[in-house]
């Protein structure tokens, strides 16, 4: 099976190419039983299940061509979801407000997990407004230390993405 970067190299530009921005990229398994999964969304921030169907058939015909996995694989697309990981940079400013775990590489003062308010992206370190038995601290974790990041599914959440699709929804009527 060839290397997860060598993989990664050649699915990124053709979700690009698609028309769509590349959330997660994950091999998973071995070889003859792989399960690749991609995570995109359109620029606006939205994937349908028929964007999932277009950018499969997309990627199948990639993949099929360049052969990069030995034996068989499971290609899966799919949309982020409301309580998306957050992978880049950006996505740390975009829900700032809103409620997110994340774990990191190494401890932080004894820990890995952290859970709070993301306050958004200072230069390459990510703000958190985190609980703990001394009240609310606002921390900083560099961007490079996060091993992963998602947000955490609140009422607050959803309303916004129910907002959202309701606007977007108009903007094509």
């Amino acid at each position: 099976m060839g290397s997860p970067e060598v993989l990664e190299a050649l699915v990124s530009p053709a979700v690009e190419e698609a028309g769509f921005r590349l959330v997660r990229f994950r091999l998973m398994g071995a070889s003859g039983k792989a399960t690749l999964q991609i995570m995109a969304e359109r620029p606006d921030g939205k994937m349908k299940v028929d964007d999932c169907a277009a950018l499969s058939r997309h990627l199948s015909k990639i993949l099929e061509a360049a052969d990069p996995i030995a034996g068989e694989y499971r290609l899966e697309v799919s949309s982020p979801g409301i309580d998306r990981p957050l992978t880049a940079p950006e996505d740390y400013a975009r829900f700032a407000g809103h409620e997110a775990r994340l774990e990191l590489l190494s401890p932080m003062n004894g820990r890995k997990r952290f859970k709070g308010m993301l306050i958004g992206l200072e230069r390459r370190n990510v703000v958190m407004d985190v609980s703990g038995d001394a009240g609310v601290r606002r921390l900083r974790f560099p961007f490079n230390e996060i091993a992963d990041a998602k947000l955490v599914l609140t009422d607050k959440l959803i309303q916004e993405s129910l907002k959202t699709n309701d606007l977007k929804s108009k903007d094509k009527i």
